[in-house]
């Protein structure tokens, strides 16, 4: 009788092991992943198009992008660089908004364009800025940062600024700066 109890054990013991082991990994396989677990996706050479009635008006161009699926703050960022070119009907260049770093909120819809912006227009008109905010449901960028705006003849600076996207209107909160005198002249008459 004792003998048969060990062979069993020797034969039962072992199985019983091999069975919970393999239960384990089991579980290990059958692991989900959430969207808490994927929080990053990378992109390189990013294009992303902006259409109204199916007319392209915007592109936005990076080296690499973060996609940051997040519930509460979904957001995209492009730490290596970004190139904003606001389009005309005929696909040609209104203006371009370039910086080092940008970040796009999903939900806000908006672009906060940092280190080293630049905005420059067909006209010859360049805006430098250390944060410009672009905003895509109202086709505005704005800032409250230091401005400088350089036309042909003329430097303005100041703090604060409020623009068309594509520069066509815009105005410096607080402005500073050398003004062409025959431009007043035009204004007074």
């Amino acid at each position: 009788m004792k003998l048969r109890l060990i062979y069993w054990s020797f034969f039962i013991f072992p199985l019983v092991g091999i069975a919970y082991a393999c239960r384990d990994l089991k579980k290990e396989t059958r692991q989900v992943y959430t969207l808490d677990d994927v929080a990053v996706e990378t992109a390189r050479d990013v294009e992303i198009l902006y259409s109204d009635s199916a007319i392209v008006r915007v592109r936005v161009t990076g080296p690499v992008m973060y996609n940051y699926i997040d519930r509460e703050n979904p957001r995209q960022e492009f730490p290596e660089s970004v190139k904003i070119e606001f389009l005309e009907p005929d696909l040609s260049i209104k203006s371009t908004l370039t910086a080092k770093k940008a970040m796009r909120y999903q939900e806000k819809g908006q672009i906060v364009a940092r280190d080293s912006v630049v905005l420059t227009t067909a006209e010859q008109e360049k805006l430098e800025t250390e944060e410009l905010i672009w905003d895509e449901k109202t086709a505005k960028v704005f800032t409250e940062k230091f401005v400088k705006v350089t036309k042909p003849g003329e430097v303005i600076y100041g703090y604060g600024l409020e623009a068309e996207q594509d520069f066509s209107y815009w105005k410096i909160t607080v402005p500073k700066g050398r003004i062409k005198v025959e431009q007043l002249d035009d204004v007074l008459k």
